[in-house]
Formats: C-alpha cells, sequence, structure tokens
C-alpha cells in the first residue's frame, strides 16, 4: 500500500496536479461500527477514519454547505448563512469525560439502536431531526448543572465573539417556538416579523421592547442555541486541526441562497420584491424560479466606495468562512455573485414576465438604474437571456461587476491569510460574458465538467483539449447522476460515437487502432467510464475533484434537482467503504501520462511500468 500511495503521488505531479479533492458533503461521511446515528459527520469517529484513508492519495475534501436546515427540507443550499447544522455534531464525544459526559451513554446508544437507517447507507434526516434536539437539551441541562470552568469560559468566549450573527440566530429559534412555526410569514406578530427592520424611530424603541421581552422570556432556549453553535464550532475546528495533521485540507461551500432566519434576520438589506433564479433554458422552459432574495445593491457600497451594511454582511460572511475553513471555499453559483439573473416575487422567471439581469438590463424600466452594462455594450439583435447578449466592455466595468469579488470575496481570503487561489468558483451553466470577464481580470478558479460536454462544438470548454490549467476538473458533481450511468446511456447512441470520436482525437492520438477504440467506446461503458477519468487527469487542469459515488463506484444518485424529501441529499458512504473495489487510480494515472503522447510517456517510462505493475 506504501508503495501505491507514492506512485500515485508522483504520477499527480508529473501530470501537474496541485490538488486532488474527495467530493463528500456532511451528511455523507461513513459512520464507525456502532456509532451510526443516522446521520454523518466529519467531526465523527468514522469522519477521522475517511480522512485517515484518504490520506496519502487526496490532499482535500471538498465538503457541502454545513448551515443548519429546516425539518421540512434536508437540503443543506438553502440552509443559514452563519449558523452551524446540529446534525453534524458528534454526540458520540458529549459522552466522553472531554465534555464532562453531559450526554450519557444510555441516551446515544438508544439513538443509534432505533436507526431506521441503521445497515443502510442512507441518511435518516427526520429520525434525527427530532433525536439530536432531545439529545441537545439533555446534554444542554447537564452543561448547566457541572461546574467544568474551563468549559464554560470557551462558551462566554465564543457567545462574544459571535455575537453579531449568534444573538439573531438565537431570537429566531425564540421566537419560532413563540409562534410554534420557525417560518417566519406565517407568524401573527407584525413586529415579530420585522423585529431587526425597524423603518421609525418610534418603530425602533417599540421593536427594542418587544427584544428584551423574548429575551428574557426564553432566555433558556437562547442560551441552548447559542450552546448547540458553540459544540459545532469547537468540534470542526479540533477536526479540521486533524486533517491538516495529514495534510488534508477541508474545503467549505458556500451556497447562493439565504435561509428563511438569514431573511427574516437581514431582510432590511435585500431588495424589495425580487428574487433569483436562472433564466429559462433547455432544461427548463419557463426557468427556474429559486425564490431566494437578492441584496440590495443600494445597500452594497457606500457613495466613497466603502462597504455599506449589506456590504459589511458579506464580509462578515466570507471571513468567517475562510478563518475557519483554511483549506477554501467553493462558491456555489459565482454567476449569483457577479451577473445574477433576478425575477420579480410571484412571477415566472421570464423576460416577458419582467426578468432580467440585475447589473445587464439598461434597457429595463426597474433594474436600468443597477445595469453597469449600457446600451451601447449589448447586441440587441439576442434576448435579455442569452449569454452573449452583453458584447463587449471597458476595463472600469469590468471592475465594477467584479467589486464584490475583489472587494469582499478575494480580500476576505487575504485577510485569513489566503489567496484567490483557495476560492472554487462553481461557474457550471449559464456563465455570461461578464462572468467570464470577471473570472479571467482575477484569474479565479472556475470549473470544467467533462460529463457535461458539447460534442459537436469543437471549442467546448469542458473537453479535454480546451481545458486549461486555471480550473478544477471533474466528471461529475453532487448534483450529476454516477459517470458509470452517463457511460451506459451513451453506449450504441450517435451521441455516445460523438464523445468517442473526441476522446480519441485528444487522448489517443498516438495509438495505431484509433477506429478500435472508437468502436469499444461506444460499446463497453466500463472503458468508457474508464477513458473519461483519464481525461480529467490528461487535461492540462492543474486541480481535480471527483465525487464520492464515482471513486468507491457507487450506484446510486446524491441530488436529485427539483425534488424533496428525505430520500433526496441522503446518500452516504457505505460504512464498510474499505471492503468496496474504488476505481483504479494507478492504471487511470498510468493512461493520463501515456495520453500525454509519446515523448511525455517516455520521459516517465519507469513510472509507467512501475504504475502498470500494481
Amino acid at each position: 500500500m506504501e508503495k501505491k500511495v507514492k506512485l500515485i503521488q508522483e504520477a499527480l505531479k508529473v501530470l501537474g496536479k496541485k490538488n486532488f479533492a474527495l467530493i463528500v458533503h456532511g451528511s455523507s461521511f461513513p459512520s464507525k461500527e456502532g456509532e451510526n446515528t443516522g446521520f454523518g459527520s466529519m467531526n465523527s469517529n468514522g469522519g477521522k477514519e475517511l480522512i485517515d484513508y484518504a490520506f496519502g492519495i487526496f490532499n482535500a475534501i471538498q465538503l457541502g454547505p454545513a448551515g443548519k436546515t429546516k425539518g421540512c427540507d434536508s437540503s443543506p443550499y438553502t440552509s443559514t448563512i452563519f449558523s452551524l447544522n446540529p446534525l453534524f455534531a458528534d454526540l458520540k464525544e458529549l459522552t466522553t469525560d472531554r465534555w464532562d459526559n453531559i450526554l450519557s451513554v444510555e441516551t446515544f446508544n438508544e439513538i443509534v439502536e432505533n436507526n431506521p437507517k441503521k445497515g443502510d447507507n442512507k441518511t435518516a434526516y427526520s429520525y434525527c431531526f427530532k433525536k439530536y434536539a432531545d439529545a441537545f437539551d439533555e446534554a444542554f441541562k447537564n452543561f448547566l448543572e457541572r461546574d467544568n470552568h474551563q468549559l464554560k469560559k470557551e462558551f462566554d468566549d465564543f457567545k462574544r465573539a459571535n455575537n453579531r450573527w449568534l444573538d439573531r440566530d438565537s431570537i429566531y429559534e425564540a421566537l419560532s417556538i413563540e409562534h410554534q412555526n420557525d417560518y417566519w410569514p406565517l407568524w401573527q406578530n407584525e413586529i415579530d416579523k420585522k423585529l431587526f427592520a425597524p423603518e421609525t424611530i418610534e418603530e425602533r424603541i417599540e421593536h427594542g421592547k418587544r427584544l428584551v421581552e423574548i429575551s428574557k422570556k426564553y432566555d433558556y432556549d437562547i442560551e441552548k442555541y447559542k450552546f448547540i453553535q458553540f459544540v459545532l464550532s469547537k468540534q470542526n475546528s479540533e477536526t479540521k486541526d486533524y486533517a491538516a495533521s495529514k495534510n488534508i485540507k477541508m474545503i467549505a461551500d458556500r451556497q447562493v441562497a439565504f435561509s428563511d432566519r438569514d431573511i427574516w434576520a437581514y431582510q432590511a438589506l435585500f431588495l424589495p420584491g425580487w428574487m433569483l433564479g436562472c433564466p429559462p433554458d433547455y432544461f427548463s422552459k419557463d426557468g427556474q424560479a429559486w425564490g431566494f432574495p437578492v441584496l440590495n445593491p443600494e445597500r452594497m457600497y457606500k457613495d466613497d466606495g466603502s462597504l455599506d451594511k449589506a456590504g459589511v454582511l458579506l464580509k462578515n460572511l466570507y471571513r468567517k468562512m475562510f478563518r475557519e475553513n483554511p483549506g477554501g471555499v467553493r462558491i456555489d453559483h459565482i454567476v449569483g455573485l457577479i451577473d445574477p439573473w433576478v425575477y420579480k416575487a410571484g412571477c415566472k422567471p421570464k423576460i416577458e414576465e419582467g426578468a432580467g439581469r440585475l447589473y445587464s438590463s439598461p434597457e429595463h424600466p426597474y433594474l436600468s438604474k443597477f445595469a453597469i452594462a449600457q446600451q451601447e455594450n449589448l447586441d440587441i439583435s439576442l434576448a435579455a437571456d442569452k449569454e452573449e447578449r452583453v458584447k463587449n466592455l471597458t476595463d472600469e466595468q469590468i471592475s465594477q461587476y467584479g467589486a464584490l469579488i475583489e472587494k469582499i470575496v478575494i480580500q476576505s481570503a487575504i485577510d485569513e491569510g489566503l489567496d484567490k487561489n483557495s476560492i472554487v468558483c462553481e461557474d457550471l451553466g449559464t456563465l455570461t460574458n461578464p462572468v467570464a470577464a470577471v473570472l479571467k481580470k482575477y484569474e479565479l478558479l472556475g470549473m470544467r465538467l467533462t460529463q457535461f460536454v458539447v460534442p459537436e462544438k469543437e471549442d467546448h470548454p469542458y473537453r479535454c483539449k480546451n481545458i486549461d490549467k486555471n480550473c478544477w476538473a471533474m466528471v461529475g458533481t453532487h448534483d450529476n447522476e454516477p459517470i458509470a450511468r452517463w457511460a451506459k446511456s451513451m453506449i450504441n447512441t450517435h451521441e455516445g460515437y460523438l464523445h468517442a470520436k473526441n476522446l480519441v482525437e485528444d487522448l489517443f492520438k498516438d495509438a495505431e487502432n484509433k477506429d478500435d477504440i472508437i468502436v469499444k467506446l461506444t460499446k463497453d461503458a466500463e472503458f468508457l467510464t474508464f477513458v473519461k477519468f483519464v481525461e480529467i487527469f490528461a487535461s492540462k487542469a492543474e486541480n481535480i475533484q471527483i465525487f464520492f459515488t464515482d471513486f468507491f463506484k457507487i450506484d446510486d444518485v446524491y441530488n436529485r434537482p427539483g425534488t424533496s424529501g428525505d430520500a433526496n441529499w441522503s446518500l452516504r458512504i457505505p460504512d464498510n467503504y474499505k471492503e468496496l473495489t474504488t476505481i483504479d487510480l494507478p492504471k487511470i494515472l498510468r493512461q493520463a501520462i501515456i495520453s500525454r503522447g509519446k515523448d511525455f510517456a517516455s520521459q516517465h517510462e519507469k513510472l509507467v511500468e512501475e504504475l502498470g505493475e500494481l
């Protein structure tokens, strides 16, 4: 095994790969035997064992969003921007002396024993949502009764350091109890709905009195909420230190969305009546109405260019993320920060119903006041939802589009001792010219997803020969079916033939039997899957990501976009993952070196030979 790891590392270096990340969202981590509560966590013993397993092969793990989710929605992409998900706590650790045994072993064992997904590699979301809440009730009561000065001091320090967001999030928890509903638009009390958004001096006084009243009435629940966040923060920090000791970087994931809790807490900073979504495309004729609010551009910067309240909110968020995740941050849907598509609340995200690009609609009756691109920058023969509509921009305009990226995201990374290479930009799908210009100007790392190659387009950016080094390459993400399923769908199809033809041109240019290889690729799904892995390693991309279903050859889907319920977002790495047959990485890397051409392969002849012997 030691020789295998050494050769893999040597091959990755030869191929110019700086980062090799395994994509595993928090809930998908496996459990150690006898500790499966029904939900995965990097903080658990099973999570740490996976980190040990990754050591020497991967140097990074790409996580999913870690925010608090709702009981009725397990999607991590609608979770809170500051508060962490209580389901990521390691309850087992709370039964130990390190935490003063604040959770009983009996309670923990009962949760494990009654896990309805025991023996299955799926989460039990609804079960865990209730059971973890009960467990924290017990743990917090015991914490208050114990006289552990060190833990209590750490807790007090945590509250002081995080009061800006923690106070608001915990008050929301109190009001959810008060109204017996955690969806604030349904609350009956109008003051509670806008507690942190008073519009007049009179309202400010009235709201202040209500805040004092709620704080006193629900003091215990507010403190418990803060305590849970303290546990999560402490455990996360220790886990990431452990990963760093194994030379594994943990990369966080920041979604573009805001949760109900965030919208309530910062509603004065959002653009009234407008939502973020996607325009109509091949997959959705009416577009995607995500229902997420958009930060008001007029609250982002002051007249002198410094950050206004909305900008400060984002700066605080990204500084927290980079501070807590020195491995970096993946930004899901970077388009939403640079050139977002917005639509009127209650309407479809279609042009005819008033939708448009927030900063690229100089002709729009309302959005024009935010426009960076002007009429002379547009190709008016193209509709407002077309990527190429903004045909040219000045350097000053590109800087305006990139102001949020430069002043908030990049600067936050720098403030926390990192650089722009710690930013992973999810730029898949619609990539408008302003977004492309900003990514190029700041040399940010975008993504190249080879499963989405359009084979008829010679210059398609996801095709191997067109992938540059300044990106992350992958065969699929959490939103895709496993690459093996994709390969099966291509067998004996014309599209499969076009893919095969391109793969042979890019990866087997020195082969004498090109036609035979094309035929095999069109008929053999396993071989096509293998070659698609070769493609990302043979490319010039310096950074590679592989989703856990692809690496462990798990024929199941993590996320089916557009669906909800406990069944979605539920797939986990099986607890017996060490017994699974993974992709043959040495064989893939060997072929990737050969696919670079005869001259390149001959320079590394000994490595090619040794990889072939494994």
